[in-house]
């Protein structure tokens, strides 16, 4: 059975996307994933930490944690990525289970304070990414890859109904 659950689905769907990106990556080049482009954070190594820093950002948020050291000052494999989105994932939808989608939240950045629901901050992570992706996946047409990865939700859902 399809899921329902419109929390469920952009939790899974954000970690399915990010996958298939990383999964288009692992086929270029060093200098490639590194190449510099006028979106997003820059190239495709970027964008996707950027990404993994921001879940695992508001995920330690949603966990009632210390914002630990920034995922962006260090530079991965792609491998290395994958691996690090399955713990970031696995930690971010734990906290989604563990409460309320409507109890608040607070934190502080830049000096000054904020407070969100936690469903509030779920939609945020994921369509954060969804954006970042679509980055990414222009920077993939622009060096070459074609098809591009599948990273729609309706794409996701379509191939949950596939027969195996």
């Amino acid at each position: 059975m399809a899921e329902s659950d419109p929390i469920r689905i952009l939790l899974t769907t954000n970690t399915w996307a990010t996958h298939q990106v990383l999964k288009a990556c692992a086929a270029l080049s060093d200098a490639q994933f590194h190449q510099r482009f006028e979106m997003g954070c820059g190239s495709l190594h970027d964008t996707l930490t950027h990404i993994l820093g921001a879940m695992k950002g508001w995920g330690d948020l949603l966990a009632g944690r210390e914002q630990g050291e920034r995922l962006e000052a260090g530079r991965r494999s792609v491998e290395a990525m994958s691996t690090l989105l399955d713990d970031i994932a696995a930690d971010l939808e734990a906290s989604a289970n563990a409460h309320p989608l409507d109890e608040v939240v607070s934190g502080a950045r830049g000096g000054r304070s904020y407070s969100f629901t936690r469903g509030g901050v779920l939609v945020h992570v994921t369509t954060h990414g969804m954006h970042h992706r679509a980055q990414c996946l222009n920077m993939l047409r622009q060096l070459g890859v074609d098809p591009l990865p599948p990273t729609a939700v309706v794409e996701w859902i379509l191939m949950e109904d596939e027969p195996a």
